[in-house]
């Protein structure tokens, strides 16, 4: 029988699936030849990856556990308070009980194609989702902090599922009657709150790349409305867009 190319083995390691890659390690695991042994051991490597994630999603479902006596438990968070221009936005998420999602995380520690890859599986996967908005003008008419807590109203009013228990990222949310248990840093201790920091990252993110093709030459697809040096220059060059905050950025334009 004709010995089967490494180019073919690897390419056949890199479409397999999780549940295939024990088979894969015993079809593979005798034959001699270096470069097979190197994807044996690759095959390995992943096994052992998956696993370690797996251990980090459950410690993360550490507060979940905590509270599950209340039901349905909702993670929020938001995205877009230090930005120059653009809203501050909210996302609220209830996962299942039995939610296997991995590498879920505080969206500012993932790549964006990650996120938009988690995104899609959470929306596909959570019992609810709910996103709330702070505009500009808003911001600079009540200040961010009170904005940020209408979005989060916002989001929790927009689920299709009623939260018996909030589980939030480090602030309490005024004006709302559902209990809440601020977690500092919880968008890396908690799925439910990681879930929300991913949908509201890329919601957000999505709307400032549209943002940018309307106003192109303040680069919002690529700063997102922070004060980088390109959009600092832009600002004072052309002056503040309808999308920038005018309580921001009296330090730039007069």
């Amino acid at each position: 029988m004709e010995t089967k190319k490494i180019g073919a083995i690897r390419e056949e390691l890199k479409a397999a699936e999780e549940s295939m890659l024990p088979c894969f390690i015993r079809e593979y695991e005798g034959d001699a030849r270096a470069g097979v042994q190197k994807l044996v051991e690759q095959a390995r490597g992943r096994i052992e990856k998956l696993a370690a994630e797996r251990r980090r999603t459950e410690e993360l479902k550490k507060y979940e556990k905590e509270y599950a006596i209340y039901g349905n438990i909702c993670g929020i968070d938001e995205v877009g308070r230090g930005p120059l221009a653009g809203p501050v936005v909210a996302g609220a998420v209830i996962l299942p009980k039995d939610c296997d999602i991995l590498y879920i995380n505080d969206s500012k520690k993932l790549s964006a194609a990650k996120r938009e890859e988690l995104y899609d599986v959470i929306m596909e996967q959570a019992m609810a989702v709910g996103i709330g908005m702070a505009g500009p003008k808003r911001i600079d008419e009540i200040n961010i902090l009170q904005a940020t807590y209408e979005a989060m109203r916002e989001a929790i009013s927009k689920l299709g599922v009623t939260p018996d228990i909030l589980l939030n990222d480090a602030v309490t949310i005024p004006g709302v009657t559902v209990r809440q248990i601020p977690i500092i840093k919880g968008d890396a201790k908690s799925i439910s709150i990681g879930a929300a920091s991913i949908v509201a990252k890329v919601t957000r993110d999505r709307l400032m790349v549209e943002y940018d093709r309307i106003l192109p030459e303040y680069g919002f697809a690529s700063n997102k409305g922070y004060g980088s040096a390109e959009h600092i220059e832009a600002l004072k060059k052309y002056g503040p867009s309808p999308i920038h905050r005018r309580s921001f950025i009296g330090n730039f334009v007069v």
